[in-house]
């Protein structure tokens, strides 16, 4: 699995509880940009609306400009595709519960183009805070360890 795209800032706000593997309706010419690196998860998250999980926010950026059609959003909403349980699952937790579905990150397999989905619960600013913490003691501690 080549790894195309990670949204790291989904793991500093989120609390991810569960994860889903996903497939993404594309365009042609929107699949050879994304193999290349011309995606980005920042700021994207997924809904459930119609019995159809969705995309929104994530931009893809075309790959020759010139050969893309004038009409072309590179924020559009794309379509996730799931199986019908697995939307179900989803719909009865991020309602209930009230998580988040949020795009972790994007990958092929198979010659394929995936999403890994989370299911998280937004962090609170204290919980942020901890967490830098926690990263600065680890790195404080590998440089004690090198010297």
């Amino acid at each position: 699995m080549a790894e195309i795209t990670t949204n790291r800032k989904a793991h500093f706000d989120y609390e991810i509880l569960q994860t889903l593997e996903a497939g993404i309706e594309l365009y042609g010419f929107e699949v050879k940009s994304v193999k290349t690196g011309h995606m980005h998860l920042t700021g994207s998250f997924a809904i459930i609306r119609n019995n159809e999980a969705q995309l929104l926010n994530a931009t893809i950026s075309p790959f020759q400009p010139k050969n893309t059609p004038t009409d072309y959003n590179p924020i559009r909403t794309r379509r996730l595709l799931l199986k019908k349980s697995e939307i179900k699952e989803l719909i009865g937790k991020s309602s209930a519960q009230g998580l988040t579905i949020v795009p972790l990150r994007v990958y092929t397999k198979r010659g394929l183009v995936k999403i890994l989905l989370g299911l998280g619960r937004h962090k609170k600013k204290a919980d942020k805070r901890e967490t830098i913490k926690k990263r600065e003691a680890e790195r404080d501690i590998k440089r004690a360890l090198k010297q």
